[in-house]
């Protein structure tokens, strides 16, 4: 995983030949540019040139450098962007259940297809009981509302 120039993350995933010489290729350097791909001992230097080559573009410039190419790469996305992705919308892997988006059940299978059996918990909803369960009083709980760490 590498940070890119805007702050936000790539992975990057290349073990195979073919996508290491297409990763190489897509970031603008030669094989003989870098240690060789299973040479341990180079592996610090290697991640520090690719650090700093995914520096100079954003995540989303990066996504369209790599777009349609074979590497075995992708955008770290956030909670709010992860459901909007494409792949993701494809294979529906995120649904709404009473107005809150959430991650779909898995594992999912051609046959049988899990259902969310209730709607998601209210914010604070079992914030007393998860808290006396890891062992919180009610004088502790007390002071955590006092001190408006928890509703």
């Amino acid at each position: 995983v590498y940070e890119t120039k805007d702050g936000r993350y790539i992975a990057l995933g290349s073990n195979e030949a073919r996508f290491w010489r297409t990763t190489l290729q897509l970031l603008g350097l030669r094989e003989e540019d870098v240690t060789g791909q299973h040479d341990k001992a180079g592996w610090p230097k290697l991640k520090q040139t690719f650090a700093d080559i995914f520096k100079t573009k954003t995540r989303d410039e990066w996504c369209e450098i790599f777009a349609g190419t074979d590497a075995c790469f992708a955008p770290v996305l956030s909670l709010a962007e992860a459901p909007q992705h494409p792949h993701q919308a494809a294979r529906g892997n995120f649904v709404e259940v009473a107005g809150i988006q959430q991650p779909a059940p898995a594992p999912r299978f051609s046959r049988s297809v899990p259902a969310i059996q209730s709607p998601p918990a209210a914010v604070g909803e079992h914030t007393d009981e998860v808290l006396r369960e890891w062992g919180f009083n009610e004088a502790e709980l007390g002071a955590l509302r006092q001190a408006e760490a928890i509703g």
